[in-house]
């Protein structure tokens, strides 16, 4: 029997009955999307929080998203308390400072009722093709200097009213969006994934009774906050702290400044990035769900992985930053592009866990590529938007080296060739690992991925959204940092550099050639194993050289 005399057995069904219904919903979810990037890309997630909004259990999916969620469910509890709420309900609401960091990101959150009383709420987010704005897709970074030119806004809203969608609020999204079609689709999905969770929890109720699932809550929530402090006590007390760089925030702008200093003390976490930059005039900026989202993540990684992530195991964790600053901006900072701050959170978190933890960090990951292309298709006369996530490796680590094609913090996917092609008016000419691009060491670091994209409309705008072309990945204890990022515009004929976030304008036959940075090693190269050479020549990792 538990300390709350809820037996094994009871207690063991009732959680993964919890569990298996926030991971159904993302399963729904992506069986139903429309668009690219939540279908094939798994650019989604999903929670399911008790009636006092405190999240529960959490599906496997993005971790922006997830952590955001907690703060999320309180904004719309606030908006619409329990008294105005009626079932079939979803509020929505796409906020950066109340979401997950960029008007993309779409919450819809609904209540849970039974016998006419809320007994929680489920969730979802999805990241939307197109929220207007001025770029195709929505994330434009270089030359947008507040939020409201980056698409529209949607404070908390009654977007379905018990079941049906509000035309009128729906009128109003799809009049400002590029891909209305794609964008409804979603929208739809959305809500059917909630319906169908919330039938499935207010039947695991009816079966086990409201009052013993808010024991297993309780019991749920205490038991992980205690674990995750007794984690986080294992750690040196101390504080920790690391610096890096991002490249810039558009042409010919300074370097943005990610720092991060970690205190350990009796069994809770604080991660500051007041020293980081100031806040740029530029749609980069990380609102602090979002940089709250991603330092807890980096904290479990190291603490505590394998316990689930709910309210209680986010209890000793506090994540701050100075208001004004570029984790921690003020209203109306733009931030359509901030989904690339996600690594750099984790590689800034990692460096200052090597010195407190070394065993269990790594070198830094291979930078990711989120591009955009869109225009009018020219066979169809309608918008298109080639949403693509490009994902690349992992840094070495004391045990092994990194590995290729993965993705990194952000847990998405990459969307397959045939799906772009199929789709949109572009052709994949290659996409393949680059030989000697991660860092060397005893475990090397992950090779980069290039990815060359052929326009065959007659025109397109290119949303550049990447990093690492100045300031390479970092290697650890010995091992040798990765390569440098590039892009590079028609390689075979001019190959004109182009910036890491630039925006650009295409014509048919144009090639955009996407070079992601490669991962750093870990530890001294002398020290690499003559047979993992081998294996790495023959594997075409590394040439000869």
């Amino acid at each position: 029997m538990s300390e709350r005399g809820i037996d094994a057995i009871t207690l063991t069904v009732i959680w993964n009955g919890i569990m298996s219904i926030a991971e159904e919903l993302g399963i729904t979810l992506r069986h139903t999307a429309f668009s690219e990037g939540v279908r094939e890309g798994d650019d989604f997630s999903t929670a399911v929080f008790d009636r006092q909004g405190r999240m529960i259990a959490q599906g496997n999916f993005s971790p922006g998203h997830l952590g955001s969620m907690p703060y999320v469910v309180q904004h719309v509890r606030e908006y619409f308390p329990e008294d105005t709420l009626k079932p079939g309900d979803s509020i929505a609401l796409n906020d950066s400072f109340m979401g997950s960091g960029h008007f993309p990101d779409v919450f819809q959150v609904m209540p849970v009722f039974l016998e006419g009383a809320i007994i929680g709420y489920v969730a979802t987010s999805a990241h939307q093709v197109d929220i207007g704005g001025a770029a195709p897709g929505s994330q434009k970074v270089h030359g947008v200097t507040e939020s409201f030119q980056e698409g529209l806004r949607i404070l908390p809203v009654r977007l379905v009213c018990e079941g049906v969608f509000d035309e009128d609020i729906m009128r109003i999204v799809l009049g400002n969006v590029r891909m209305p079609d794609k964008v409804r689709g979603d929208l739809s999905a959305q809500h059917g994934a909630n319906l169908t969770a919330a039938d499935r929890l207010a039947q695991l109720h009816r079966d086990y009774g409201t009052d013993l699932i808010e024991q297993v809550h309780e019991l749920i929530l205490d038991r992980t906050e205690t674990h995750m402090r007794e984690s986080l006590s294992q750690v040196p007390e101390g504080t920790f702290s690391f610096e890096d760089y991002m490249d810039d925030y558009g042409a010919d702008t300074d370097p943005i400044k990610v720092a991060v200093d970690i205190t350990f003390k009796e069994g809770a976490v604080t991660l500051d990035f007041s020293r980081s930059s100031d806040q740029v005039p530029a749609a980069i900026n990380s609102y602090i769900n979002y940089t709250r989202a991603y330092a807890v993540f980096a904290v479990k990684v190291f603490c505590d992985a394998h316990f689930p992530q709910n309210a209680g195991g986010m209890r000793p964790i506090n994540v701050v930053a100075r208001e004004g600053s570029f984790f921690n901006p003020s209203f109306p900072a733009p931030s359509g592009g901030r989904a690339i701050l996600q690594i750099r959170i984790f590689d800034a978190i990692n460096g200052a866990m090597a010195k407190a933890l070394p065993d269990r960090a790594m070198g830094a990951f291979s930078h990711w590529s989120n591009p955009n292309i869109g225009g009018i298709d020219d066979r169809t006369g309608r918008p298109f938007v080639a949403y693509d996530v490009i994902l690349g490796g992992y840094g070495g680590r004391i045990d092994c080296d990194g590995a290729e094609g993965m993705s990194p913090v952000m847990n998405c996917s990459n969307i397959p060739v045939e799906v772009h092609e199929a789709n949109n008016p572009i052709r994949v000419q290659q996409m393949t690992f680059i030989p000697d691009s991660g860092g060397a060491g005893k475990h090397r670091g992950g090779c980069g991925l290039r990815k060359d994209i052929e326009l065959l409309n007659s025109s397109a705008t290119l949303s550049l959204l990447g990093d690492r072309h100045k300031y390479a990945p970092y290697g650890l204890f010995g091992g040798e940092d990765g390569n440098r990022g590039e892009t590079v515009l028609n390689p075979h004929l001019n190959a004109e550099p182009l910036g890491s976030k630039e925006i650009r304008e295409l014509k048919k036959g144009d090639v955009v050639s996407i070079r992601l940075s490669g991962a750093g090693g870990y530890g001294d190269p002398s020290e690499r194993d003559p047979a993992a050479i081998a294996a790495d020549l023959a594997d075409g990792y590394i040439t000869e050289r």
